[in-house]
C-alpha cells in the first residue's frame, strides 16, 4: 500500500528550567492517507450466451498511473556583508514555494525555490537576517505518463546543513536534501454490468465490490490580507523575522464554493528600540476567504494546502506594523466509492426456465420500483414492458401505476 503523510506544526512552548535545562512542548498534527493500486479484471460483454438483460452504468474513475520519486539537492554559498563576522547562526527559516511541474516523455520536470532565512549574531553583538532563493530542479521517471493525466507532486526536506563558513570568507553554507515524489492518476470513463438476468436461461455468476477513487480535481487561490497592527512592544523598533503560520478553524464545502474561516498566527522576532537582543511577540489575524470551485456540493470531501507566497512587514513612523501576506489556497476535491464487478458468468445446467410459453400479469407499482427490478421479478424485458404499456419515460414511475407484464411460464 502507499502511505501519504502530512505532519504540520501546531502549538510550540519552549521554557527554561532550573537555569540549566529547556522543557519543549509541542502539538503536531498528523493526517495519514492509505491507498493501494490493485488490477481487476471485470466482464464488459458477454458472446457466449444468448437472450441475457444487462444493467449498465457509467462510471468516471481516477485510476493510478504510477507513483515515481527522486531526490534532489539544492545547494549554495550565501554571501554575508564584509563587516560582519559571524560567531552563531540563531535561527535558520526554510520553505519550498513556487512550485511546478511539467509532463513531457515519460518524465515529470520539477522546479521549485528553496527560500532562505538565516538570523545570525556576529562578534560585536549585532544581530543581522540573511535571505536568499535557490532554484529546485529535477526529473522524475514515471513510464506511461502522459500531459492528459493528473500529476500530484510533493515536495519533503530530509536532509538540511547550515554551516558559517570561515571567518574570513563572510559566507554560509546552505545545503537541503529534498525528495519530490508524484502520484500520477488518469480519468478514465468505463462502462459497467451492474446486475443481469435471462428470462429464459438460468444463469450463476460472482458480484463483489471494488472502492475506487472518483471525481479527483484541483482549484487554486489567492487570499490577500492587508493589515496595519498596532505591537506597542515593538515601538519603532527593528523586525527580523516574522513566523507566519495559517490555521483553517471552520472549512465549508457549498455549492461550486469552499468557504475558509481561520486566522493568521504570527510569532514576531524582533529587538525593541534601544536595546541589544531579540524578543519575540505572539498576534494572530484572522481571516475569512471563499474559492470557487464548479462541481462541488456540501457532502464534497475537500483537502486543502495553504501556502505563503508573500509576507512583508513594515515598521511606519507611527510605530505600527504595516503587514501583507498572500496565502495560495490549493484545494483537491474527490470521493471514495464503491462499484459493483461482475465476472465468471455461466449457464446452470441443472436448472431450465422456460418451456417456450408466457402470459401476461398485472402489476400496480410500489415505492421503490424500477423498470428493470419489476422486468428481472416477473422474467420479462425492459423492453417489453414499455412497448406493451407506452411507457414514455423509463425513469418516471408513478407509484400506483398499472402495469402489465409479458411474463416466462417457469418449466
Amino acid at each position: 500500500m502507499s502511505l501519504n503523510t502530512n505532519v504540520s506544526l501546531k502549538m510550540l512552548d519552549c521554557k527554561v528550567l532550573n537555569g540549566r535545562k529547556i522543557h519543549i512542548k509541542a502539538m503536531l498534527e498528523v493526517d495519514s492517507k492509505v491507498s493501494s493500486n490493485e488490477t481487476v479484471e471485470y466482464v464488459k460483454e458477454v458472446s457466449n450466451l444468448k437472450d441475457i438483460q444487462f444493467l449498465n452504468r457509467d462510471f468516471q474513475i481516477n485510476s493510478l498511473v504510477g507513483i515515481g520519486c527522486t531526490k534532489v539537492y539544492a545547494k549554495d554559498t550565501l554571501s554575508i556583508d564584509e563587516a560582519d563576522e559571524l560567531v552563531e547562526v540563531m535561527k535558520t527559516d526554510i520553505k519550498i514555494v513556487n512550485k511546478d511541474a511539467k509532463i513531457s516523455y515519460n518524465k515529470i520536470l520539477i522546479k521549485a525555490d528553496l527560500q532562505v532565512k538565516i538570523i545570525y549574531l556576529t562578534s560585536d553583538s549585532r544581530i543581522n537576517l540573511k535571505e536568499a532563493t535557490i532554484p529546485i530542479v529535477g526529473f522524475i521517471d514515471l513510464p506511461n505518463i502522459s500531459e492528459e493525466h493528473i500529476c500530484d507532486v510533493k515536495y519533503e526536506i530530509k536532509n538540511l546543513i547550515v554551516k558559517p563558513n570561515n571567518v574570513e570568507e563572510h559566507s554560509i553554507y546552505v545545503e537541503a536534501e529534498i525528495e519530490a515524489c508524484c502520484e500520477a492518476y488518469e480519468n478514465r470513463e468505463l462502462q459497467m454490468i451492474q446486475d443481469l438476468y435471462s428470462p429464459t436461461i438460468a444463469l450463476n455468476f460472482n458480484q463483489r465490490k471494488v472502492k475506487v477513487m472518483q471525481k479527483r480535481e484541483t482549484r487554486s487561490g489567492v487570499c490577500s490580507i492587508r493589515e496595519n497592527q498596532d505591537v506597542q512592544e515593538i515601538g519603532s523598533g527593528k523586525i527580523y523575522d516574522v513566523e507566519v503560520i495559517p490555521v483553517i478553524q471552520e472549512q465549508n464545502p457549498l455549492n461550486g464554493r469552499v468557504s475558509y474561516t481561520g486566522e493568521i498566527q504570527l510569532n514576531y522576532i524582533y529587538s525593541p528600540t534601544g536595546q541589544i537582543g531579540v524578543e519575540t511577540k505572539q498576534t494572530s489575524i484572522p481571516f475569512s476567504y471563499t474559492l470557487d470551485f464548479d462541481g462541488i456540493n456540501e457532502s464534497s470531501h475537500i483537502d486543502t494546502i495553504i501556502e505563503i507566497t508573500t509576507q512583508d512587514f513594515v515598521v511606519m513612523p507611527n510605530k505600527t506594523v504595516d503587514i501583507k501576506i498572500d496565502l495560495n489556497f490549493t484545494a483537491i476535491s474527490g470521493k471514495d466509492a464503491s462499484i459493483s464487478i461482475i465476472d465468471d458468468i455461466q449457464e446452470d445446467e441443472t436448472r431450465k426456465l422456460q418451456c417456450g410459453k408466457y402470459s401476461m400479469v398485472i402489476y400496480f407499482v410500489k415505492p421503490g420500483d424500477t423498470l428493470w427490478n419489476i422486468a428481472k421479478k416477473f422474467g420479462s424485458t425492459v423492453e417489453a414492458i414499455v412497448r406493451v404499456n407506452g411507457i414514455e419515460d423509463v425513469n418516471n414511475l408513478t407509484i400506483g401505476r398499472q402495469l402489465f407484464i409479458p411474463r416466462y411460464h417457469e418449466c
